[in-house]
């Protein structure tokens, strides 16, 4: 197959918001407003990233406004919680206190690669629950950020564009004529693959090939084996109407 599935670099946005370490609060908190954004890179040298600061990092500012932020440790593990829980807080509260970028942000900052692929970013964002990730050379220097959002964009692929895709790396790789004679419909991101195949057990592989084709948002299947009527029952051939396994 030659398809070449959608990667980091074609979505992120190139023209970023970053500060350096010593960035103070207010500074941080009006650069957001001016670019709209929810948070920014802190760089230090000729570009390299070394933490990130978010709106996450600036909340605990206002949350113990009514506390001392010099309160002692001893006292906020007293007020009782899970290790982990308790930990979380004095994070919270040594954020309290912080007044610039380098005391605020989040080190090392989590990043991926201008290469990387569409999947591989969101993982990482999945797995680290954050909602963005600043995009980084083999250097370590800022070359872009990727929100979830941009992530989201290849489900604004055209119909027709994911069907010739589906024609092209999935449908002419498995079920080459003669043998087999297949119709591709695809509407609102929903591909649609009809007709019959010489060999049923490349269904499933068909099913997983076709989820992979950037932009798809389901698959379903009404394939059935060659020598089959439209309505077999053979548990070889997805049936009318079900989606293929994967």
């Amino acid at each position: 197959m030659h398809g070449t599935p959608h990667i980091v670099s074609d979505v992120m946005t190139h023209t970023v918001a970053a500060i350096g370490r010593k960035a103070t609060f207010k500074e941080i908190v009006r650069l957001m407003q001016d670019w709209k954004v929810s948070a920014l890179p802190v760089l230090e040298g000729e570009g390299r990233v070394v933490g990130l600061v978010s709106e996450a990092d600036l909340l605990p500012k206002e949350e113990f406004r009514d506390s001392d932020p010099d309160l002692p440790q001893s006292r906020l593990r007293s007020t009782g919680g899970t290790p982990i829980t308790q930990l979380r807080r004095l994070s919270d509260l040594a954020k309290a206190g912080a007044v610039t970028a380098e005391e605020l942000m989040t080190s090392p900052a989590l990043t991926t690669r201008p290469d990387a692929t569409l999947a591989q970013a969101a993982r990482t964002m999945a797995h680290s629950r954050v909602k963005r990730l600043p995009v980084v050379n083999e250097l370590g220097m800022l070359e872009g950020i990727v929100s979830r959002a941009d992530l989201l964009k290849v489900f604004l692929r055209g119909d027709e564009e994911i069907e010739e895709e589906v024609r092209r790396e999935v449908v002419a790789y498995l079920f080459p004529t003669p043998g087999s004679a297949i119709r591709v419909q695809v509407h609102d991101g929903v591909v649609k693959l009809a007709g019959r195949v010489r060999d049923t057990s490349l269904i499933p592989v068909a099913a997983r090939l076709v989820r992979a084709v950037e932009g798809v948002v389901d698959v379903d299947f009404e394939l059935v084996g060659r020598g089959d009527s439209d309505h077999s029952s053979e548990p070889q051939a997805a049936q009318p109407g079900s989606s293929a396994p994967v």
